[in-house]
């Protein structure tokens, strides 16, 4: 991972790429919760769990290193509110398995925690565009 507050777009990002794969899954998932008519919390899930990997993307483009590390910040709230919606699904009767969501999100929540930690202990670095 890289501990650089400014992530490089031409280098494989681990968290982005997590972060889009779990909103696919939760496009899947919402849409079985929708199958079976439980359309409120599909549409809060669908939401939390699709602006995880929208607010980490944002973050590559920071403006600054606090920009970078607020938007980390809201990824990492958007994380705590998608477990809750997967665990009220897990721990009640009638919704679809959500385990294996579950697991992915615990790993999301870890890995941001990280970046969060680890970008306010780094030196300050000026932000590097790249070229068009």
């Amino acid at each position: 991972m890289n501990q650089d507050w400014v992530m490089q777009a031409n280098k494989e990002n681990l968290i982005v790429k997590l972060s889009f794969e779990f909103a696919k899954d939760i496009i899947n998932y919402t849409q079985i919760l929708e199958e079976s008519k439980r359309y409120n919390i599909s549409n809060q899930l669908f939401r939390s769990g699709t602006s995880i990997g929208a607010n980490i993307r944002e973050a590559q483009n920071a403006e600054s290193k606090a920009d970078f590390i607020h938007k980390f910040k809201l990824a990492a709230k958007e994380a705590d509110e998608t477990e809750y919606w997967l665990k009220l699904c897990n721990e009640t009767n009638g919704h679809p398995d959500c385990k294996h969501l579950l697991i992915k999100i615990d790993t999301i929540h870890k890995i941001v925690s990280k970046i969060i930690a680890s970008s306010k202990t780094s030196p300050n670095h000026q932000i590097t565009k790249l070229p068009n």
